[in-house]
């Protein structure tokens, strides 16, 4: 089912439920989709939902860490909350290790030696992960690798 039209049900759900927490971090997430939809004059494919909730995940992370740098931590707990449900609707994401074996295998094909051609193996990783892995992870497991 398409993510859009999932969360469209869950919506509906929560608000019969009298859940206000998820049905306002549901509401955020169609008023994303709404947003790109309108700015971009498409329709979301299954591919561009997805970007658009990777995407409010990585908002949400940077939010997470910077209000608990500030000491908020009734925000945190909120911002967490509404991760948490973006989270659900995302492919489930690898593991380290898994990304690891990933990364080896891309710069075996690349034939990359050094931490320079960290772009080329990037350019041949990234589509292979996407939305399973964060790119910054991806890319400290590249430079690690490429650093030895």
């Amino acid at each position: 089912m398409h993510p859009k039209q999932q969360i469209q049900q869950d919506l509906k759900t929560a608000m019969k439920a009298g859940d206000a927490q998820r049905r306002d971090a549901l509401r955020m997430l169609m008023a994303a989709f709404k947003q790109v939809e309108v700015d971009k004059r498409i329709e979301l494919s299954e591919d561009d939902a997805l970007g658009v909730l990777m995407s409010e995940a990585k908002k949400l992370r940077e939010s997470v860490q910077e209000m608990s740098d500030a000491g908020r931590t009734e925000e945190v707990e909120k911002l967490t909350f509404e991760l948490s449900v973006i989270e659900s609707y995302l492919p489930q994401q690898l593991t380290p290790d898994e990304i690891e074996t990933l990364v080896r295998a891309a710069i075996d094909e690349v034939g990359a030696t050094t931490p320079k051609d960290t772009g080329k193996v990037m350019k041949v990783l990234m589509p292979k992960v996407k939305g399973q892995a964060d790119g910054k992870q991806v890319n400290a497991i590249v430079q690690k690798l490429l650093a030895r």
